[in-house]
């Protein structure tokens, strides 16, 4: 019989593991909503600064690319150092780096700073899956992974309605400076409570940063991304193909020096065995696909309101928020109630449901051309929205179910790198599959509206192919992911080092707080 004090023990510790869930899906979200919320403001920054396009570029761009090419080293770091640690360097200078964006006194600064940003979340983000799997036992991921999707959903789509509404009140006459200090009150707060509730944990072996790894992984990736990001504003230049295919050289060479380095010291950047992991390997593969639809879908989307149908950014935000709903039950209830029952046909049933909502949407946009209204947007968005629902919470559990924990930052960071860079690839692909579709040498204002009409339907046949493809890809997910296990893997310590596996009846022994 347990005694009334080990119970009250066990309550608190409970009570703190919750309490460090909300502040790192808080981060998370302030990650999320920040990608987003920039490019509404982007008018008003050019306005106020005076900078330039290829400025305006790099604000969006130096963002991405920092935080791309630091994931997977972010990940690493918090493995060997711990996750606490990182993720509270982390947040720290997230909430700096905003501060400095939104006092910044010219476009370089403001530049300058956004790198900066994008170098603290990759910090920052790759501790959030990392915490929450070692934190938390298989059988309570599900619903933790179900509250990580509904986060996904609401930061996805309210990046650009706060955007909007920060911009349009004009705050103290500060203009589109509120979108960056919005951030300080959150993350100072993130700051203080995670130094009290989150516990640390780390890898039990004294592994060492693999510096050649960073520097072979960080080159590859800004070589594959950078063209990608900059490729269609400037042409799509032959350096650019020569860069993405000297990317895929340095990813070979990373490759193999990765092994002699698990060889001579067992202690690599990437932990190369993961992709032995079936569940691993496939996630990994559905992800990419994943990202290149989101990077697609959103940014056609936002074209085809705001400049195919003229409407403002406010309009064009409020008409995501039935999407944003349904995401976020869609993701709740599949992890919670469907996942343990159906395992991975709740996937594919959700790649199934977003491509119905798909067809639907494609539809309605030629039925209605450029008169159609945002309600009778709202049941597409609706089922799309569920059925992204029901891919985004489960895929996440379904990758990192069959991780061992020890690596658990490791795998993050490379869950949330393939992410970045199937956005990349996506966002690449529109000027393919909307930009080519339209003549703008000989566009005239009075056809504008078809012109994107026509584009936004011919990317959605692009983008149901894909998803397409995911379907098929899922069935290498495992069929049910592991829900019954120990809580706690041995060997993982927290930060007395003391193996966490000990904990009795709880998933973690009570964290030791620090101040």
């Amino acid at each position: 019989m347990t005694s009334p004090s080990l119970q009250r023990q066990q309550a608190g510790t409970d009570r703190r593991r919750w309490f460090a869930l909300a502040i790192v899906m808080t981060a998370a979200f302030m990650d999320l909503v920040d990608v987003t919320i920039v490019n509404i403001a982007i008018p008003s920054i050019q306005k106020d600064t005076g900078a330039s396009f290829s400025e305006i570029q790099w604000i969006t761009a130096g963002y991405a690319l920092a935080f791309a090419a630091g994931l997977i080293t972010g990940g690493r770091l918090g493995d060997i150092h711990g996750r606490k640690r990182l993720f509270l360097i982390g947040i720290g200078g997230f909430t700096l780096a905003s501060a400095l964006c939104g006092f910044a006194a010219n476009p370089e600064m403001l530049v300058a700073s956004r790198v900066l940003q994008g170098a603290a979340a990759s910090l920052m983000v790759p501790q959030v899956l990392a915490i929450v799997h070692a934190t938390f036992p298989a059988h309570e991921r599900g619903k933790v992974f179900g509250l990580f999707g509904a986060v996904v959903g609401l930061g996805a789509v309210s990046g650009p309605m706060l955007g909007a509404l920060l911009t349009q009140w004009n705050l103290f006459g500060l203009e589109w400076r509120p979108i960056f200090l919005i951030n300080l009150p959150v993350g100072l707060a993130g700051l203080l409570l995670g130094v009290t509730f989150i516990a640390e944990s780390k890898t039990p072996r004294a592994l060492r940063l693999d510096l050649v790894g960073v520097v072979l992984v960080t080159l590859g990736l800004l070589m594959v991304i950078y063209p990608l990001t900059r490729g269609y504003e400037l042409d799509w230049p032959l350096w650019g193909y020569v860069l993405m295919a000297g990317g895929l050289v340095v990813f070979a060479v990373f490759v193999a020096y990765e092994k002699y380095k698990t060889r001579k010291d067992g202690s690599p950047l990437v932990e190369l065995s993961l992709f032995r992991v079936k569940s691993f390997a496939a996630g990994i593969a559905v992800q990419l696909t994943f990202g290149v639809v989101c990077g697609i879908f959103f940014l056609v989307w936002t074209l085809y309101m705001q400049v195919g149908l003229g409407w403002s950014a406010l309009r064009a935000g409020g008409t995501g928020i039935p999407f944003s709903l349904a995401v976020s039950t869609a993701a709740g209830v599949s992890v919670q109630k469907l996942v343990p029952r159906f395992g991975r046909k709740v996937l594919q049933a959700g790649a199934l449901t977003m491509g119905c909502g798909l067809l639907l949407y494609i539809w309605e946009a030629g039925r209605y051309g450029t008169s159609i209204a945002s309600w009778q947007m709202a049941l597409p968005l609706v089922v799309m929205g569920v059925g992204m629902g029901l891919i985004v919470a489960p895929l996440t559990d379904a990758v990192l179910s069959e991780v061992p924990r020890e690596h658990a930052g490791s795998a993050s960071g490379l869950i949330n790198t393939t992410q970045q860079m199937g956005n990349a690839l996506g966002l690449a692909l529109v000027s393919v599959v909307f930009f080519g579709t339209i003549e703008e040498d000989r566009l005239v204002p009075s056809a504008v509206g078809r012109a994107f009409t026509d584009a936004f339907q011919h990317s959605l046949w692009w983008v149901a192919g894909f998803l397409a493809v995911i379907f098929l890809a899922m069935f290498a997910l495992p069929v049910r992911p592991k829900q019954h296990v120990e809580g706690a893997a041995a060997g993982d310590t927290d930060e007395r080092g003391a193996d966490v596996a000990d904990a009795p009846e709880v998933p973690m022994k009570e964290p030791v707080l620090t101040s």
